[in-house]
């Protein structure tokens, strides 16, 4: 049986080659997940909650938004806050 060496260099490349595969297969699988902004409905299915206690959030100031052109757009990190609070996984 022979020995291999493995070098630093090696475990490095290794990594880098690993971690490019799980950000393809995240991006391919949950793409809201990358997006910096998200409309109503990513955000009604993200947090379970309905388009009128989604508004009742906007209303309230618990939720920030933005409005382009009549579309209601969230920021996904603000978004992820409020689900991690609300005790979502």
């Amino acid at each position: 049986m022979a020995l291999q060496v493995i070098t630093l260099d090696d475990l490095k490349s290794f990594k880098e080659e690993i971690l490019a595969e799980v950000r393809a297969l995240l991006q391919k699988h949950s793409p809201a997940l990358y997006k910096k902004w998200l409309k109503s409905d990513e955000v009604r299915k993200l947090l379970k909650v309905s388009a009128g206690t989604l508004q009742t959030l906007r209303k309230n100031g618990t939720l920030k938004f933005s409005k382009v052109g009549g579309i209601i757009y969230y920021d996904q990190e603000h978004v992820h806050e409020l689900f991690v609070k609300a005790g979502g996984k």
